[in-house]
């Protein structure tokens, strides 16, 4: 399981995330919502070692990420930006090829490459494999990047706005696959996410943030309510169930 123990970033006098403690149990997806400026992002980042913490912990299956041996903690998950920036042109197999670098360190082997096959078959990459990734379409750069994490082959996937620049037929499609990824390939999933539909069709547990603090946690079932909604986003949102699902009617 992943454990949270006051975990605190500020920059100056403004703190970003205040002392965030809680667990997010193995398996499944867990999202964590709120508005703009939360602090998701930022707690995520922390959760993943791309930032340090000014105070707390942050534990996965026991080892502290802050203290543990990159290598090792790089075996035990993987974190995807929000953007994702290339600086130098690549193939989309040599890109998802990067996701085996924890444990090859520069000298590939045979089990390296198979990983990264399997990893561009299970996002139907193959046919793209030798492709430029800045050939792709959003949707395809996308998978380019969720299969570069997926054949780091690691217990815990960490996802930043996964859904970033897709319509509505590549989102539906990004988090089928996510859910396909935590049941089939038994991988936990935690992702940052705008879209409080998607999180409750998708999730297993829902995180909600607001001005740096956690505020709630829960199921879909019992987070998808018009009062849990407005404390987190100070608006009526009416709650609909729809073909079994709790959907948040916010757009009238």
């Amino acid at each position: 399981m992943i454990e949270l123990e006051n975990l605190t970033k500020s920059y100056g006098e403004h703190t970003v995330v205040d002392a965030v403690t809680t667990q997010i149990p193995a398996g499944g997806i867990t999202s964590i919502i709120g508005p703009n400026g939360a602090g998701k992002s930022t707690l995520l980042s922390m959760m993943g070692r791309l930032l340090p913490a000014d105070a707390g912990h942050c534990r996965i299956d026991g080892h502290d990420v802050f203290t543990t041996d990159s290598k090792l903690i790089a075996q035990k998950m993987a974190i995807l930006r929000q953007e994702n920036v290339l600086t130098v042109r690549l193939t989309v197999r040599d890109l998802v090829g990067f996701g085996r670098f924890p444990h090859h360190q520069g000298r590939p082997t045979e089990q390296d490459r198979v990983k990264v096959e399997q990893a561009l078959d299970y996002l139907d990459l193959l046919p793209f494999a030798d492709k430029f990734v800045d050939e792709l379409s959003g949707g395809q750069r996308q998978r380019a990047f969720i299969s570069m994490v997926l054949a780091q082959d690691t217990d815990y996937l960490f996802l930043d706005e996964p859904l970033n620049n897709l319509d509505m037929r590549h989102s539906v499609q990004m988090m089928r696959l996510l859910a396909q990824l935590s049941q089939e390939l038994a991988k936990t999933v935690v992702i940052v996410i705008h879209d409080i539909n998607f999180a409750s069709c998708y999730s297993d547990q829902i995180l909600a943030m607001k001005d740096g603090r956690l505020i709630d946690q829960g199921t879909p079932e019992e987070m998808m309510s018009t009062p849990r909604l407005r404390a987190i986003y100070d608006i009526v949102i009416p709650v609909e169930v729809i073909n079994g699902q709790r959907i948040g009617i916010y757009y009238r």
